[in-house]
């Protein structure tokens, strides 16, 4: 029998993905399905964009640039200044999506058997990708009874070896919604001069802050410009994940010329999705900050509803889309799996990411998933009926 490869078999499967193919099985018998497992926003697309697509008359389908178009890159200079951000077209290379870009530092990065530190739990694909490059994840614990709250400092410093050449954070966070604090991202970059290390800071999320706490990006630091890779994407500020355009971003000129190595074997970023983001970047302030107070509407309801549940509990994210819920069950994956195969009220279920596949342990998180409140407040108080009704039948068949 052929063999896969050892890397393939270590590669996890996506909590927010592996049970798609019972969802679609309920879909099929007539069941409506309620998302709260992606983070696909039902938000619509900012009207310039669409125009945009609709407006596209290429005769010839061309690559384009492999660190993408200059035109992008430019805009996107202006795009950034407005958090303070200050940049030259030359430190931005577009990626497909932010995945790739994620993906691309750690192959210019890190070498196998490197060591990387994140927080737990964090974004699912943050390890699988350290997997693809051959690096070693290594996490510092954060709790879901103080709001996944950044534990002391010093926990950084357990972690660290001889091997360790990054750390890795999420700010807004995915899967948590916490937002690091100024103090906090001082502490990270000392650490980071001190023990001369990459930081890769996924801000995918800052259009989406809610509270009076400034964002603080990790290019705001001073004195480690040149160790910062910031990870960044359209896909969520103007709700048109399916363009998959992203980008990589750092003043780092060796770490530019080993991306653009990468970037050049894959040829170039979707030509059609450049367009489209660049014309994205347009988009009026009405649009952001109708957007904005859809999703903190959005946030206090789910929020509310589900800590009303008995034996439920979430703290209140402070930013991104995302939740991470506490739920009276055994193991959340098996009941997870169980709305989409075995349960229905009137005709509808939820689909929600398995807590533990966000954290580096596979036996952390085990009563936790991962929601996104990226449905309308409508669809969210079904889906919360829905969840109740589906936790008092699960615990009743388990006692």
């Amino acid at each position: 029998m052929l063999t896969i490869s050892q890397r393939a078999e270590n590669m996890p499967s996506s909590p927010i993905r592996k049970l798609a193919r019972y969802a679609d099985e309920a879909k099929r018998n007539g069941i409506h399905v309620y998302h709260l497992n992606i983070g696909q926003p039902d938000i619509k697309t900012p009207d310039c964009a669409i125009e945009a697509a609709r407006k596209l008359d290429h005769k010839i389908l061309e690559y384009s640039p492999s660190q993408g178009h200059l035109s992008l890159r430019t805009k996107l200079v202006g795009y950034y200044a407005q958090y303070g951000i200050n940049l030259s077209p030359d430190e931005i290379i577009i990626t497909t999506g932010g995945s790739e870009a994620v993906q691309f530092a750690y192959m210019a990065c890190l070498n196998p058997g490197d060591e990387i530190i994140v927080t737990d739990p964090s974004y699912a694909n943050y390890m699988a990708f350290a997997i693809s490059a051959g690096a070693v994840v290594k996490s510092v614990k954060t709790s879901i009874d103080n709001g996944f709250r950044l534990p002391p400092i010093e926990k950084f410093e357990e972690q660290i070896t001889e091997r360790t050449r990054a750390i890795l954070i999420c700010n807004p966070n995915n899967p948590t919604g916490y937002l690091y604090t100024r103090k906090e991202m001082q502490q990270i970059r000392d650490i980071v001069k001190k023990h001369n290390l990459y930081l890769f800071s996924d801000e995918v999320y800052r259009e989406f802050i809610y509270t009076k706490q400034p964002y603080i990006s990790a290019c705001h630091l001073e004195g480690i410009e040149d160790n910062v890779v910031l990870i960044d994407s359209v896909s969520k500020r103007y709700s048109e994940c399916g363009i998959r355009i992203g980008a990589l971003i750092t003043k780092n000129k060796r770490v530019r010329e080993a991306v653009m190595k990468f970037c050049q074997a894959r040829l170039s970023p979707p030509l059609y999705g450049q367009v489209i983001a660049e014309a994205s970047i347009s988009t009026p302030q009405e649009y952001m900050d109708e957007v904005y107070e859809e999703y903190l509407g959005r946030r206090n309801f789910l929020i509310d509803g589900l800590n009303k549940i008995n034996g439920v509990y979430s703290p209140t994210p402070m930013g991104a889309f995302y939740t991470m819920v506490r739920l009276p069950v055994d193991d959340a994956e098996k009941f997870c799996q169980w709305c989409l195969t075995d349960f229905q009220y009137e005709g509808q279920t939820v689909m929600m990411a398995p807590g533990a596949g966000f954290y580096t342990d596979p036996d952390e998180g085990k009563d936790e998933v991962r929601m996104a409140y990226v449905l309308n407040k409508d669809d969210l108080a079904k889906a919360l009926v829905v969840l109740e009704k589906a936790l008092e039948a699960y615990n009743s068949i388990s006692e």
